[in-house]
């Protein structure tokens, strides 16, 4: 009873160490972060179009790319699908095995 005595006031000695809680929002205002990060962009060049990845090629190999890897997700799902089944046959057979033998 002593050591539950003991770990119990342990636990809230530890508790209320971290008692005091800050509400990131008040920290979080346009003076802190807006004006900052304003300033740090001050002298940086706009940004420029990329004319190569906006053309039609490249977003049909990306389309090309994202059906392949469909294909391929798809395939691997089978593929696991059939290792599931194989595996519950097996064990299913492991368990007829088991009661033949115990009769």
């Amino acid at each position: 009873m002593k050591k539950l005595a003991i770990i119990a006031s342990t636990a809230v000695l530890a508790l209320s160490a971290c008692g005091d809680t800050t509400d990131a929002s008040d920290d979080a205002v346009a003076d802190t972060v807006e004006v900052p990060s304003d300033d740090a962009m001050v002298g940086a060049p706009d940004p420029v179009v990329d004319e190569d990845a906006m053309m039609e090629d490249a977003q049909e190999d990306i389309d090309a790319a994202m059906d392949e890897g469909d294909a391929q997700a798809e395939a691997a799902g089978d593929a696991a699908e059939n290792a599931v089944d194989d595996a519950i046959a097996a064990a299913e057979a492991a368990q007829d095995t088991m009661e033949d033998a115990a009769e």
